[in-house]
C-alpha cells in the first residue's frame, strides 16, 4: 500500500531551527512542512514590509532553507511546503531562490501562492457590501478602518496543489489554514478531488496534528515526565494512505512519545466544535476519528469523516489599540505577596499623584496562583514572589511614564526589592484581534513559479 510521509518540522516562527534538518535528516520525507505563523505574527510581519518593502516573511524560514539545501539535493523527491511567506511571500520566494542557486539547485522550482492579502483592496471590499463584522461583536469593520495593519483571508490547499502540479519543489504561501499545509501534499499526491470531504476531512485531520510541531510527540502532554529525552524530542510524520488513514509517528531514535494520549491531547488543542473543526477546504468531524496504537510511538488515525466547507473564508484582521508596558521585581522576604501587592500600588498611586492614571492597569504577583487565578494554590507564605505590573493606555507618553517607575520602589520603598538591573521596561504598541468572514468568491488566489 502506497503511503506519502508528510513531516511538519515547525509549529511557529521561534520554534527549534535544527526540528526541521533532523526530521529531514531521519524522517524519510516526501514532504516537509513548516508552519510559521500566527495573528500577532501577521501584524508585526505587516509593520515590517511598511518600513522594507523587501520584508514582511518568516526570515527563520531562509535560515533553515539554506542547512537543508544538502538534503534537498541527496533527496530529490522531497518537496517543501511552507507559510513562511507572511505578508510578503514573493520577496521570501526571490530570497529563497538566490539560496538554491548558490546550491546548485536552480533547476527546482519555487511555487508562491499570494491572494490572501486584502489590504490592498479593503476599501473596495468595504464599499462592496462586505462588512468584515467581528465574529463575536457583530460591529462593522468600519469602526476601526483607520486603524488596520493587516488584513488576511486564510487560503486553502487549492493554490498548494496547483503550485505542486506546476512543478514546484518549495511552496511559500502567505495566509493559508495551517491544515491546509498537510492538505494540499496529500491531494495532489492521490488526486483527491475538492468534494471528496471525507478523505479531505481525514487529511485535515493529519494536518491539524502536526501542524504545532512536537505538541503531538510529547510536547505540551500532560504526562511529559514519561515522554523520552524531550532535548532531542522528535518532529511528527503523518503516513497518509490513499483511503485517508494514517499513522502518527516520528523519527526513530529521537525522543518525545506518541501515544493515543497525547495525539488525543492535540487532537483537540484548539477546536471549538469538535464534531465542525472548520477551513477553508472542508468541515472536518474529529468525533468520527478513531485513535489505536500501532507500535511503539506510532498511532493509527482512521474514520475520519468530513462535510462540505462553508462559502466563507475566515480573515484575520489586526488594527493598533494603544500602548502597553510590563515590568517586573522580585519581592523577596516575610510576608513577600502582601509586600508584592502594597508596591503595585505604591507605583500607581505615585503616577496618579503625577497626574497620570491609565485606561487599564494590573498587578500580580507570579508565584502566588497569580497565572490561574482560583485554580492554583500558593503556599501560605512563599519566601519570595515576581510582582508584574502592566498598564494599557491610548497614550504612548503616559506608558513611559510609567516604565521609569520601577528602580525607584528599590529605595524608596519597603526593603527585599531587587530584579532591577536589566533596565526599564519596553513600551509596545498594542495590536487588537477582529475576526471576520468573507465570500470566497470575493477573494482570488494566486499562483506562480518564481
Amino acid at each position: 500500500m502506497r503511503t506519502v510521509r508528510i513531516g511538519n518540522g515547525c509549529g511557529f516562527w521561534g520554534d527549534n531551527l535544527d526540528a526541521p534538518v533532523r526530521l529531514v535528516e531521519a524522517g524519510r520525507l516526501d514532504y516537509l512542512t513548516l508552519e510559521y505563523l500566527a495573528e500577532l505574527t501577521m501584524s508585526i510581519l505587516a509593520l515590517q514590509k511598511q518600513r522594507d518593502p523587501n520584508t514582511g516573511f518568516a526570515t527563520d524560514f531562509l535560515d533553515v532553507l539554506e542547512r537543508l539545501c544538502p538534503h534537498v539535493r541527496d533527496q530529490p523527491r522531497l518537496k517543501i511546503v511552507t507559510n513562511a511567506g507572511g505578508m510578503n511571500p514573493t520577496a521570501c520566494a526571490a530570497k529563497a531562490r538566490l539560496i538554491l542557486d548558490k546550491a546548485r539547485l536552480s533547476g527546482r522550482k519555487i511555487g508562491v501562492v499570494s491572494g490572501d492579502d486584502l489590504m490592498p483592496k479593503l476599501d473596495d471590499l468595504l464599499a462592496a457590501g462586505h462588512t468584515l463584522a467581528h465574529l463575536d461583536t457583530g460591529e462593522t469593520l468600519s469602526l476601526i478602518r483607520e486603524r488596520v495593519v493587516s488584513a488576511n483571508a486564510y487560503l486553502g490547499a487549492p493554490p498548494i496543489v496547483e503550485a505542486l502540479r506546476q512543478g514546484a519543489s518549495v511552496v511559500i504561501t502567505g495566509r493559508v489554514a495551517d491544515a491546509s499545509l498537510a492538505v494540499g501534499p496529500a491531494a495532489q499526491e492521490f488526486g483527491w478531488g475538492w468534494t471528496d470531504w471525507n478523505r479531505l476531512g481525514a487529511a485535515t485531520t493529519a494536518g491539524h496534528l502536526i501542524e504545532c510541531g512536537a505538541q503531538a510527540t510529547g510536547g505540551l502532554w500532560c504526562n511529559w515526565q514519561e515522554a523520552d529525552d524531550l532535548a532531542n524530542v522528535g518532529y511528527p510524520i503523518a503516513e497518509m494512505e490513499e483511503s485517508g488513514a494514517f499513522v502518527l509517528t516520528k523519527p526513530e531514535n529521537s525522543g518525545g512519545c506518541v501515544n493515543t494520549e497525547s495525539v488525543a491531547e492535540q487532537l483537540l488543542y484548539e477546536v471549538g466544535d469538535p464534531a465542525a473543526y472548520l477551513t477553508p477546504d472542508v468541515t472536518a468531524d474529529f468525533t468520527s476519528v478513531r485513535l489505536a496504537p500501532a507500535g511503539k510511538n506510532r498511532v493509527r488515525v482512521e474514520t475520519a469523516r468530513g462535510k462540505p466547507a462553508t462559502g466563507f473564508y475566515k480573515v484575520s484582521i489586526a488594527y493598533r489599540d494603544g500602548f502597553t508596558s510590563s515590568g517586573t521585581l522580585l519581592i523577596a522576604g516575610p510576608g513577600a505577596v502582601d509586600k508584592a501587592k502594597k508596591c503595585g500600588g505604591i507605583l500607581l498611586d505615585r503616577l496618579k499623584l503625577a497626574g497620570v492614571e491609565f485606561a487599564h492597569s494590573n498587578i500580580e504577583c507570579l508565584g502566588a496562583g497569580a497565572s490561574a487565578p482560583g485554580v492554583l494554590t500558593a503556599q501560605s507564605d512563599p519566601p519570595e514572589v515576581m510582582l508584574r505590573v502592566s498598564v494599557r493606555d491610548s497614550r504612548r507618553q503616559a506608558v513611559e511614564r510609567f516604565t521609569k517607575e520601577f528602580a525607584p520602589l528599590v529605595t524608596s520603598g519597603p526593603p527585599g526589592i531587587t530584579g532591577y538591573t536589566t533596565g526599564r521596561p519596553q513600551v509596545r504598541e498594542v495590536f487588537a484581534y477582529w475576526p471576520a468572514l468573507i465570500a470566497k468568491d470575493a477573494v482570488q488566489a494566486r499562483v506562480q513559479i518564481a
